[in-house]
């Protein structure tokens, strides 16, 4: 079988990586030329939206997929006219623009921050008397890692705010006072059939995901139970196939509980799943293929407890941290740049202490 890629970035080079020991072939459709892919497979470098390349692409694939939600969604459309594409269309639709996102998840009583729609000032100064201060502008499309946000804690940030994003439809959410931000990463295969991994905590640096930790810390069974439950009405109402992640911040109720807030989805494998390659029984990347394939899905147990970290902009010495045992290294094959995840570091530990001690010191290593 080959599998079709839309998008040459880290994600579709780790799913290859993962698909090739099953038999798989790869094609990927990216339009830069110098994609993290190169070096792994067939690499045709094109336009999404060029539908000459399109077809090229589709030729002799089987199934087709992809590595990054801002895939045009007409792209999509095209290519399932000749070839399965998994996640569906209509999962892309959901997740492009986060004020459909957001209505999406409301209509499937999935709890989120509250919201308002802003194309003009008038309505971010009406968002922000319906919302209350401090509230957070988002771009509804395109921003990831930070970008496209701007935190207004006052009214003297309004201007400002609306200088640097207010040229592209908005949305305004307020601000959640959470205890910690956390992920589900959910599979759903060909037949129905639904697994999650467990529940991941997270920790960003400007925006950007700096570490994960899984399973998360003082996970309780009623909390994994709230997040399975979420993510499965997702997975089929969408009539999902493939690996979704959903980001959660965790507040507490007025009965001073835990509950989970949903903060966004990715159609896609995940960057806070990158633990489970050598984690989990079996990686986000290869149960993403056997469920786009149509295969029976893999375990997705715990080996023991583990941590990801990112390797944001410049590269520590690997040397020193692959001394330390337990400790596995993943480069992408990019060029230094300011906020650019060049790659990342797995740990392994049979118990928590182990792997916070390991933990700490790849920490001082990265930090420099």
């Amino acid at each position: 079988m080959r599998i079709g890629i839309l998008g040459g970035g880290q994600l579709g080079r780790m799913l290859a990586l993962d698909g090739y020991p099953l038999g798989f072939q790869f094609r990927f459709l990216d339009p830069t030329l110098d994609a993290p892919v190169n070096q792994l497979a067939e690499h045709l470098v094109g336009a999404y939206d060029d539908i000459d390349m399109l077809h090229r692409f589709a030729d002799g694939v089987d199934v087709v997929t992809y590595e990054f939600e801002n895939v045009p969604v007409e792209t999509v459309r095209i290519l399932s006219q000749n070839v399965p594409v998994y996640p569906p269309p209509q999962a892309l639709e959901a997740a492009q623009d986060r004020l459909v996102e957001k209505r999406f998840l409301q209509d499937l009583a999935i709890p989120t921050p509250p919201f308002v729609a802003v194309n003009t000032r008038t309505d971010l100064e009406a968002a922000i008397v319906q919302i209350g201060l401090p509230a957070v502008l988002k771009t509804r499309r395109l921003g990831y890692d930070g970008k496209g946000q701007y935190l207004i804690r006052q009214m003297a940030d309004v201007e400002r705010a609306w200088v640097a994003l207010g040229i592209t439809p908005l949305i305004l959410e307020g601000f959640v006072s959470f205890t910690r931000e956390v992920s589900i990463l959910a599979v759903r295969g060909r037949d129905g059939t639904i697994i999650c991994y467990p529940l991941v905590e997270n920790e960003h640096r400007q925006g950007i995901l700096w570490r994960s930790l899984a399973p998360a810390p003082h996970l309780s069974p009623e909390l994994q139970a709230q997040a399975v439950d979420y993510a499965t009405r997702v997975l089929d109402k969408l009539k999902y196939v493939g690996v979704l992640a959903i980001e959660f911040f965790q507040v507490v109720d007025a009965q001073q509980q835990f509950m989970l807030l949903a903060n966004e989805m990715a159609p896609r494998v995940h960057n806070s799943g990158h633990w489970t390659i050598e984690g989990a029984e079996t990686s986000q990347f290869e149960n993403h293929v056997r469920a786009i394939a149509g295969l029976p899905l893999g375990d997705v147990a715990v080996r023991g407890c583990a941590a990801m970290l990112n390797l944001i902009g410049t590269l520590p010495d690997l040397s020193s941290m692959l001394a330390i045992p337990g400790t596995h290294v993943h480069l992408y094959g990019k060029a230094p740049r300011h906020g650019r995840k060049l790659g990342h570091v797995t740990l392994r530990a049979d118990e928590p202490q182990t792997l916070t001690t390991m933990r700490q010191h790849v920490e001082t290593l990265i930090d420099g």
